[in-house]
């Protein structure tokens, strides 16, 4: 790294994102199907917001989780993936060392808020089937706004650190980063210094944001389950089960591409091949933003009546 390329604190002044290591040669070729990704869940997720929106029926505690989820993903997708195609089409790698810890930040805390949002519908799961008397009066709409700022608080709350434990480290030569977005380990592995303090610091981050996010789901399903089992008509058993499949769905696509990310970065670089890890870190973005509206949108009975009317109405208005 030139000196021209140090700022006064000794940090650098531009990053360089080579995109997918070992795969340069295609990346013109998988840009195609991440930006069709992308597309979809732009349409998918304004969709289901718009709906969600606009009917007055939908404005239950669900649906209005389920809006935020759709917030969420919007905002993870379109943080990573127009820098990530123009890596890939475009050869545009370089950002600034600050526009990488924003970006960095952004990343860490939306996929922390969401995994606060998981929770949050697991837990509307929980009230509407086993305290369903209960529901409107436990679920109200100051509740879910509460719920809504602690999630924003807590995600903020522990990823900020992320930025000052990177900023401590010096960098040398080293500003190259075989990724095409940015996130903490990647960053930090690019120091020239002991970052134990990362490591640790991050393990506890995503053991006590979304381990013990997805130990409270388990646990929630698990009442859940028990209450639904012991329904006596066959048909509220379905409905129920319905509802709550088309959750937990949700929860996998969400968690398991996240846990496989964090511990192949931290525990098994030289098992996973880099393009691998990298590919698979591209999907964890890309792939729940995509899933989540087609899974409620085809799962969830309300919602798909109401998309079907409403490009009804677009095909009749033009």
């Amino acid at each position: 790294m030139s000196a021209s390329n140090i700022s006064d604190d000794g940090l650098p002044v531009t990053l360089f994102l080579t995109g997918i290591p070992g795969l340069e040669w295609a990346h013109i070729w998988i840009a195609i199907p991440f930006c069709t990704m992308y597309v979809v869940a732009l349409a998918g997720n304004a969709a289901l917001i718009l709906v969600i929106a606009m009917d007055n029926a939908l404005h239950a505690p669900m649906y209005l989780f389920l809006c935020i989820l759709s917030l969420t993903d919007l905002t993870l997708s379109s943080t990573t993936v127009p820098k990530m195609l123009a890596i890939l089409w475009l050869r545009a790698g370089e950002i600034s060392f600050s526009g990488c810890l924003a970006q960095m930040f952004c990343v860490h805390s939306i996929y922390a808020l969401e995994s606060s949002v998981l929770l949050a519908m697991a837990f509307d799961r929980y009230v509407a089937i086993c305290k369903p008397l209960r529901y409107t009066a436990i679920l109200n709409h100051t509740v879910i706004g509460r719920i809504g700022l602690v999630g924003i608080f807590r995600s903020m709350a522990i990823v900020s650190p992320f930025i000052f434990l990177l900023r401590r480290l010096p960098y040398c030569q080293h500003h190259v980063m075989a990724h095409t977005y940015c996130e903490h380990m990647g960053i930090a592995r690019l120091a020239c210094a002991n970052i134990s303090v990362n490591i640790v610091y991050g393990l506890t981050v995503a053991l006590l944001a979304m381990g013990l996010d997805s130990i409270l789901i388990a646990i929630s399903y698990g009442f859940i389950l028990h209450a639904v089992f012991r329904l006596p008509s066959r048909d509220a058993q379905h409905k129920a089960l319905s509802t709550c499949g088309s959750h937990l769905a949700v929860i996998l696509v969400f968690y398991i591409p996240a846990f496989f990310s964090f511990l192949t970065h931290r525990f098994g670089q030289h098992q996973v091949p880099k393009h691998v890890h990298i590919f698979l870190a591209n999907l964890y973005v890309l792939v729940p933003p995509v899933l989540n509206p087609i899974i409620y949108g085809a799962r969830t009975k309300e919602i798909r009546a109401r998309l079907l009317r409403l490009f009804h109405l677009r095909k009749i208005s033009i």
